[in-house]
């Protein structure tokens, strides 16, 4: 049963390419709706109530990953099978990508209107406040995060855990989007829920730094660079993780990252990360090539560390 899990975390990174998300149906919308009438039952503002939240969610669709996987895997064929699905249906590679270069499109061609109603669909927010180099540089900063959340940590936890690593990830960092953030309604009820998100992609994300830097020569970007804006700026960002690849992105792009972020609830100062030039289009442009070679590359070293532990453990249990 090595190879299943391989072929299908492959399997997945190609449907997620060639195909992108669903039109309608998408299991993480699904997901999403379940978790607002959740909310509806179990809202307090409390911390015990949302670890009961995030501990039914979680663990529910936990648990349906464990059901899938023990049914799929004394055969191959439906494993790798099983597997592809769940990391098609996981993956946000594709999307990003779309987003990112819409987004380069308009700022390219001075639609500063229409990028900012478009960058809605990246982040969270004030595009109002914003001008084409302010959104130029949410655009990366989205890019470069999202990279980590979206398409390099689903893949890692589908190496170490299969279908359950895949949807359970999936559903602790939809659960953050949603409930994980400093208003006054989730400050209490989130905090299960970001403190989750931050645990499991402590490793994706450095990975996905260390990736940046790998891959940042095959856009023209500085690999050097890369490895040392994050090991100097990223543990100042207020994030224990999108620092991470955020200062990677900078230093490869060679441009500066940070500063004034706007939210509809909170104003924060991050630090700059980074020490080139400002954002703009092309930047944008180069950020999104640089996240699809990070994902392909993720999807090979991740079907390939499945492979190679799917193999030992066949050797111990003969």
């Amino acid at each position: 049963m090595s190879a299943g899990r391989a072929v299908g975390l492959l399997l997945g990174v190609a449907a997620d390419a060639a195909i992108g998300d669903p039109k309608r149906g998408h299991p993480v919308a699904i997901f999403g709706k379940a978790a607002q009438a959740a909310e509806r039952a179990l809202h307090q503002d409390r911390r015990l109530a949302g670890i009961a939240y995030t501990g039914l969610l979680v663990g529910g669709t936990v648990g349906v990953g464990v059901l899938a996987q023990r049914l799929s895997r004394r055969s191959p064929v439906l494993e790798a099978a099983v597997t592809g699905l769940a990391t098609w249906a996981v993956l946000g590679g594709s999307s990003l990508a779309d987003e990112g270069t819409a987004m380069a499109r308009m700022l390219d061609a001075g639609e500063i209107d229409a990028a900012r109603a478009r960058l809605r669909n990246l982040c969270g927010r004030d595009s109002a406040v914003l001008d084409g180099q302010g959104l130029a540089r949410a655009t990366v900063e989205s890019v470069a995060e999202n990279t980590s959340d979206a398409v390099v940590a689903p893949l890692v936890w589908g190496a170490i855990a299969g279908v359950p690593g895949l949807i359970g990830y999936r559903a602790a960092n939809t659960l953050d989007a949603m409930v994980g953030h400093r208003s006054p309604r989730y400050r209490n009820f989130g905090w299960a829920s970001a403190r989750l998100d931050d645990v499991l992609n402590l490793v994706p994300s450095r990975l996905a730094a260390v990736l940046t830097s790998a891959c940042a020569p095959v856009v023209g970007g500085s690999a050097g660079g890369a490895w040392r804006t994050w090991r100097q700026d990223a543990s100042a960002h207020p994030s224990p993780n999108a620092g991470q690849v955020e200062a990677a992105f900078a230093g490869a792009l060679q441009i500066r990252l940070g500063g004034r972020t706007v939210y509809g609830h909170v104003v924060e100062q991050r630090p700059v990360l980074g020490e080139g030039r400002t954002a703009d289009a092309g930047d944008v442009t180069r950020s999104v090539e640089l996240s699809r070679v990070i994902g392909t590359v993720t999807g090979v070293l991740t079907a390939a560390f499945a492979l190679t532990r799917g193999i030992r453990r066949d050797r111990r249990n003969r």
